[in-house]
């Protein structure tokens, strides 16, 4: 057997430490590919009307629930005695918390106490992020985690 020398010494910590920045550059890159991290544009803006802008939405007293049945995904909006809400219009992004590639746009439609739309899923966590405007013009933003299991 050789004797271990500087050299090889050398040899196995440059390779060790090469498959460990490998692998971290290899992760960056996914997650800076996969996910942009972009909630708002100008978060700064954005922070200027978010006081009034919430004020406004707790003063519509709506609850706010989402699930998905046999890939049919289903908004319930209810005012603070219960009962279902008809806004005048909704639109939202549904996809993975991770990642933006199963994002869908669901087309809404109100049956009279739900709003359904076809969606597309898996098991795991899923978000919606929908923007409803009240019959007084309100907009009411909101992100709902909805968690698919079969």
């Amino acid at each position: 057997m050789a004797p271990i020398t500087g050299r090889k010494v050398f040899y196995m910590m440059a390779s060790a430490f090469g498959v460990i920045i490998s692998v971290n550059l290899f992760l960056a890159y996914s997650a800076v590919r996969t996910f942009p991290g972009l909630e708002v544009a100008n978060s700064y803006v954005a922070s200027q009307h978010f006081d009034d802008d919430r004020a406004a939405q707790e003063a519509l007293g709506w609850s706010i629930d989402a699930e998905v049945h046999e890939e049919e995904l289903q908004l319930t909006i209810t005012n603070v005695d219960g009962d279902p809400v008809q806004v005048a219009d909704v639109t939202g992004t549904f996809g993975r918390a991770t990642s933006v590639r199963d994002d869908q746009i669901p087309a809404f439609v109100f049956d009279g106490a739900v709003y359904r739309a076809p969606v597309v899923t898996a098991a795991g966590n899923w978000n919606l992020r929908f923007e409803a405007i009240a019959a007084d013009g309100t907009i009411f933003r909101q992100r709902v985690v909805v968690l698919v299991e079969r």
